[in-house]
């Protein structure tokens, strides 16, 4: 059985090197750190606007973005331009100051489902360290801040499944494009998935979902209509309807790849930002 992130709340991490402010660009910061989940490092791209760079800034929101399979930390902002949409919509629509943490999902093989694995963690560096190396390293960032968790492809299944198992932990959750079901996962990677958690709760986002009905954060998701993950959506958006758990799904013209998702990232951002609103 995988440990729980509640059960290491406060990780210590052994090292971790953040880049030199001068050579920043853009409001990127890259990360690496020696991870207590993965017994080994992990780099984390932030992008940390304006507003969360001024002096007194506090309490400002964060949104994690989970990348796919075969990517890495830097995917988000060198793929999908991320950082300069979220920058734009904050200067033009009036957007809260999010700060985007991106984080590498640990670097298994082709892709680690975000999952517990027999002798490594994925899950817990996502929930308990990333958000503990995102405050470490900008004073914005306090207890007071809200958390959002958002992902394509590999990282909607994390961030839709995460968001559902620790929804005390996220203010919302978003999936583009996601897989739902782990078992989709197998014909992208060419490794075992044997070492990955067999429990229920790590393997199906309706199943997790409809676990914790009730006290779920807000949810949103959406798909390409000829993304091959198409059918498994509308399957996750019938399933959620039938049992009534609120949510918002929607299909756009588009594929499984990188112009989608740096179009519809624009709708997660701004959904995310009615909910920091709603709740302030």
């Amino acid at each position: 059985m995988s440990t729980r992130p509640e059960e290491n709340a406060e990780p210590v991490f052994r090292t971790v090197e953040w880049s030199d402010p001068r050579w920043e660009r853009d409001g990127l910061r890259q990360i690496t750190a020696k991870s207590p989940a993965l017994a080994q490092r992990v780099d984390l791209t932030l992008h940390v606007p304006e507003a969360a760079r001024a002096v007194g800034a506090e309490g400002v929101p964060v949104v994690i973005l989970l990348h796919g399979v075969y990517g890495s930390h830097w995917a988000w902002a060198l793929k999908g331009g991320a950082h300069a949409t979220n920058a734009r919509l904050q200067r033009e629509e009036g957007l809260p100051p999010f700060v985007l943490a991106m984080p590498s999902d640990g670097l298994w093989g082709d892709g680690s489902g975000y999952v517990a694995h027999r002798t490594q963690d994925f899950e817990r560096w996502i929930v308990n360290e990333v958000p503990a190396l995102v405050q470490q390293t900008v004073p914005a960032v306090t207890a007071a801040s809200s958390w959002f968790i958002a992902g394509l492809s590999m990282g909607g299944f994390g961030a839709l499944r995460l968001g559902a198992k620790y929804p005390e932990r996220f203010r919302a959750i978003a999936g583009h494009s996601s897989i739902t079901e782990l078992e989709q996962l197998k014909p992208f990677v060419i490794e075992s998935t044997g070492s990955f958690s067999a429990l229920e709760g790590d393997r199906s986002v309706l199943d997790t979902m409809l676990r914790n009905r009730g006290r779920l954060p807000a949810i949103r998701f959406d798909c390409g209509t000829a993304d091959p993950l198409l059918e498994a959506n509308r399957a996750l958006h019938d399933g959620l309807t039938r049992a009534g758990v609120s949510h918002v799904y929607e299909e756009f013209s588009g594929g499984h790849e990188w112009p989608y998702w740096e179009t519809h990232l624009v709708d997660t951002l701004r959904f995310f930002a009615a909910e920091e609103r709603r709740a302030t």
